[in-house]
């Protein structure tokens, strides 16, 4: 309940701030999927704006900074126009919206919004790959701290439950409709047991104990499936040189 309050204040505050320059207010990620746990999901806020110009965003910054300070990301903000030429270099986020949004405000302009295909396969490969180098750089910083480790697999645990659905996209599977479902057809096309992946799941959603988790060996797993996969949907999606 808190959270929905939250999100009328902010609408409430967005309205008085932008008047009819606000066009929609989108509430997207994991609040609008029913995956949302406390302390481990954002409410993340799109929001859809006739102009976007230094005034403009002026008014939006009480607004803005309130949300913030409420532990949440600031609301991203785009006009129709913006939105509308950009949706093939932000394919993967716009279709992952476009799946599961709900207007808090306005229209809802994300339904209708055609999202190119053309750049999603090389956006999933270059995604993969930098946050499977982002892993080992924050890693590699606490190897032995078992506490950051955990932090570490549980804060990216679902941008790669993210990629991993956009990964079966491009492969051309229909991708399950949850982070855990997706971890689980991911393990079943690439042949790898997706169990690490669950046990951070369970973890994040207090489920399972710290104490009652083998880090290293959790984390040693996790890094190897994101590994695999990484390597394996490159392979899958590599374009064959032109004949030349």
């Amino acid at each position: 309940m808190i959270a929905e309050q939250n999100l009328a204040d902010l609408v409430t505050r967005l309205k008085n701030a932008a008047g009819s320059n606000l066009l929609s207010v989108i509430l997207y990620g994991s609040a609008a999927t029913g995956e949302f746990h406390p302390g481990h999901s954002d409410l993340n806020v799109l929001c859809i704006m006739q102009s976007l110009s230094g005034d403009d965003l002026s008014k939006l910054h009480a607004a803005s900074a309130w949300w913030a300070k409420k532990g949440h990301p600031a609301p991203l903000f785009f006009t129709l126009s913006e939105l509308q030429h950009s949706a093939d270099i932000f394919a993967i986020e716009l279709l992952d919206i476009k799946a599961a949004h709900r207007v808090l405000h306005g229209e809802d302009v994300i339904a209708s919004l055609h999202v190119p295909m053309d750049l999603h396969r090389l956006h999933v490969e270059r995604e993969l790959r930098n946050n499977t180098l982002r892993l080992r750089q924050r890693y590699v910083m606490h190897p032995a701290d078992s506490r950051k480790t955990l932090e570490l697999m549980t804060s990216s645990i679902s941008t790669f439950a993210a990629l991993f659905r956009h990964a079966l996209i491009a492969l051309g599977e229909d991708p399950p409709p949850t982070k855990r479902t997706t971890m689980d057809r991911m393990g079943s096309v690439l042949g790898f047991d997706p169990s690490p992946f669950h046990t951070i799941f369970e973890i994040r959603e207090g489920r399972k104990r710290e104490r009652d988790v083998d880090v290293q060996a959790t984390f040693d797993a996790y890094l190897d499936r994101v590994a695999k996969v990484t390597e394996e949907i490159d392979r899958r999606l590599a374009v064959p040189p032109a004949n030349g």
